[in-house]
């Protein structure tokens, strides 16, 4: 149950980091911005709990799939910058 909970608190986290992060948004969409949530909140649930921050069933599990998400978002929008001047309208 707590692989189905990591990922729908993934998909959340995913598109609210979408949100959160700063800057041009890219030509990914809401599949790509779902699929790296979900990557940064496996990863970031699974290292707390392998440091033993907290446990599989703990309440900071949001707040670090949130963290881990908006990381790799971050993490991805550096890797991938676009080298096309924006528009300043």
């Amino acid at each position: 149950m707590s692989l189905v909970w990591t990922t729908i608190i993934g998909l959340v986290a995913g598109v609210s980091a979408r949100l959160v992060t700063p800057g041009r948004k890219g030509p990914f969409g809401f599949l790509l911005t779902a699929l790296l949530g979900i990557m940064g909140a496996f990863g970031a649930s699974y290292l707390g709990q392998e440091a033993g921050w907290f446990s599989a069933d703990g309440g900071a599990a949001l707040v670090s799939a949130t963290f881990g998400a908006v990381l790799v978002l971050l993490v991805w929008a550096t890797l991938f910058r676009s080298g096309r001047p924006t528009s300043s309208i």
